[in-house]
């Protein structure tokens, strides 16, 4: 079955949203995997077989492999984490008083 691309939405942030789903499902075996190889106590041979499972792993289901995006845009570069918005979008939309909390500074 032939996927939706939705209206608006970047090849970008679709690709993000997969890293992002396939981090958060294979973190805990990312993790448990990650404890066990830099852990001294097991044996060589457990170690090794951690690494194998671990090396496994997609890559796309590593963290780093995220990339923050804009929500709107789809832009890469200076993205503010807190409300997932380019500064660009974030500044117009500050402007309208479409961000509920937020307004210019003025002293």
């Amino acid at each position: 079955m032939p996927s939706k691309k939705l209206i608006g939405v970047s090849n970008g942030n679709i690709r993000d949203h997969q890293h992002r789903r396939l981090a958060a499902k294979s973190e805990s075996k990312r993790r448990l995997c990650k404890a066990i190889c830099q852990d001294i106590n097991p044996p060589s041979r457990v170690r090794s077989k951690t690494m194998e499972k671990w090396s496994r792993l997609p890559r796309n289901s590593s963290e780093t492999r995220v990339r923050n995006r804009c929500i709107f845009t789809g832009r890469s570069r200076s993205v503010y984490k807190l409300f997932r918005l380019s500064r660009i979008v974030f500044r117009e939309l500050a402007s309208k008083g479409s961000l509920i909390g937020i307004n210019k500074s003025c002293w």
